[in-house]
């Protein structure tokens, strides 16, 4: 059996939930804005509440290690590092999104989402980079990886080869809505980042020994974070 803390903080959503063995227990979220340091501790304090579980009681934490948010995938990858250190638990990392694709593949097969043709479909998780810059990746419905993560300016020829391939291409996240008039053969749905989508994937990882170097371990930024001057006066 085991046990553990799942943690995505990468987007606008604060996300934590615990898992037993493949299968989430008990989820705490919130997207009211950017407040995910605060947030975060009190959303695992509410869960260990919850269910009873005690930090010692974990065999892991895993954290969705990005692309997205600079700030947010600090607060994330910092907290799970420090608890892991404090309890002396290994660390476990879950591309955000592949996760984003484990949610979107969990509400289909709860029914929640409805896409015809979901054996053919090509699945486009997108995290908002900005302007219309996303961070984005292509699978397949289940769950492979079909092309390297990339940040793509998007335009009417973005993704052209999967799109040409006369499959149905799904476009999700929280880049998704931007984009959906330049991408006009493409189809748009409701599917959030969650630490959900963690869940079986950071058991796949736990079981295959897959763990990160906590001392060393940094989110994927995919870009640098550049820092800007501000153009309001001092004085």
């Amino acid at each position: 059996m085991s046990l553990i803390l799942c943690i995505e903080t990468g987007t606008d959503i604060c996300s934590v939930g615990i898992a037993r063995d493949g299968e989430l227990l008990s989820l705490r979220e919130s997207d009211e804005g950017r407040d995910h340091a605060r947030k975060v501790g009190v959303f695992v304090d509410e869960l260990f509440r919850e269910t009873g579980v005690a930090p010692d009681d974990l065999d892991a934490v895993a954290v969705g290690k990005g692309p997205g948010s600079y700030t947010g995938l600090r607060i994330g990858v910092s907290f799970a590092k420090g608890l892991c250190y404090g309890l002396r638990k290994p660390l476990l990392s879950v591309g955000s999104l592949d996760a984003l694709v484990e949610v979107a593949r969990e509400d289909y097969e709860a029914g929640i989402l409805s896409v015809e043709e979901w054996d053919r479909v090509l699945l486009c998780p997108m995290v908002d980079a900005r302007r219309m810059e996303v961070y984005a990746q292509i699978f397949d419905t289940e769950g492979r990886a079909l092309n390297e993560v990339s940040a793509e300016v998007i335009d009417a020829q973005s993704f052209a080869t999967y799109r040409n391939q006369g499959r149905p291409f799904v476009i999700f996240g929280s880049g998704a809505r931007k984009c959906a008039d330049v991408l006009s053969d493409a189809t748009l749905v409701e599917v959030t980042p969650s630490a959900r989508g963690l869940v079986r994937l950071a058991q796949q990882a736990f079981d295959e020994g897959r763990t990160e170097d906590i001392a060393y371990f940094e989110p994927f930024y995919l870009k640098d974070f550049v820092v800007t001057t501000s153009k309001k006066g001092l004085f």
